[in-house]
C-alpha cells in the first residue's frame, strides 16, 4: 500500500482551504474560488513528502532538511560525550522546500529539548540562539550529533515525533516545521564534510559528512 505523499499536519490546512474554495464556486464566485483553490495547491505543495532515496554505509551523517547551507562553522558552545569539538551546519529552509526533517544518522535518541524564543529571519546567525527550537541528540557509540529544528519569521510551530530512549535510522522522519524554518546539524569536528556554504541540499539523501 502507498503511502499518501504528504504530510498528514497539512491535512488540517488543507481541507478547510478546499472546503471553502468548493463553497465559493457554488455561489458562483469563480475568481475567489479560483484564488482560494490555487492557496490550497500551494499548501499541498508545502506540505508534500516524498520518498527519498537513502544512501547506505556506516557513520555517514545526512542532512537532516532540505534547503540551502548558509552557514559551516566550528562550535564551541559544546563539546562531544568524548570531549571532541564540534562543528555546526546550518541549512537554511525557504517556503518552497520540503520541510519535512529527517534524522542525519542511525542512532539512539538520547535527549529531546524544546526551548522557547523569537521568531527571526531564520538565515540570520544569531537565529541559532535566540529563535524558538527543538533541539534533538543522536548518541552513537561514534559521537553524537544533535539537529536543531529553529523557527524562523513565518514558521511558528516545530512537530517533533521522536522521544528521549527511541532508536531510528538515518534518513527516517522525526518531524517538520511549518512555512519557512532552519535546521542546524551539529557534528564531530573530526568529520569529513562533503558539502560546502552555498549548496542546496535534500532531507535524508545528501551526505553532510562521514565519521572517521
Amino acid at each position: 500500500m502507498h503511502r499518501l505523499p504528504i504530510e498528514k499536519d497539512g491535512l488540517v490546512f488543507i481541507l478547510p482551504t478546499l472546503a471553502v474554495s468548493g463553497f465559493l464556486f457554488a455561489l458562483r464566485f469563480p475568481a475567489s474560488g479560483t484564488i482560494v483553490l490555487l492557496l490550497a495547491a500551494f499548501i499541498v505543495y508545502f506540505f508534500r513528502d516524498p520518498e527519498r532515496e537513502i544512501p547506505a554505509g556506516e557513520r555517514i551523517i545526512l542532512a537532516p532538511a532540505d534547503g540551502k547551507i548558509v552557514a559551516i562553522k566550528p562550535f564551541p558552545d559544546w563539546k562531544g560525550p568524548f570531549g571532541e569539538s564540534l562543528v555546526r551546519v546550518s541549512i537554511f529552509l525557504s517556503v518552497f522546500d520540503v520541510h519535512v526533517n529527517r534524522a542525519p544518522i542511525a542512532a539512539r535518541i538520547q535527549e529531546v529539548t524544546h526551548s522557547p524564543g523569537r521568531f527571526k529571519a531564520a538565515w540570520a546567525e544569531e537565529a541559532s540562539q535566540e529563535n524558538e527550537q527543538t533541539l534533538i541528540r543522536f548518541a552513537t557509540p561514534d559521537g553524537d550529533v544533535w539537529v536543531k529544528l529553529i523557527a524562523g519569521l513565518v514558521a511558528r510551530r516545530i512537530v517533533c515525533r521522536v522521544r528521549p530512549g527511541q532508536k531510528v535510522e538515518g534518513g527516517e522522519r522525526i518531524g517538520l516545521i511549518r512555512f519557512g524554518s532552519r535546521a542546524d546539524c551539529i557534528l564531530p569536528e573530526a568529520a569529513v564534510l562533503r558539502v560546502r556554504r552555498g549548496q542546496t541540499v535534500k532531507g535524508g539523501s545528501t551526505i553532510l559528512g562521514v565519521i572517521p
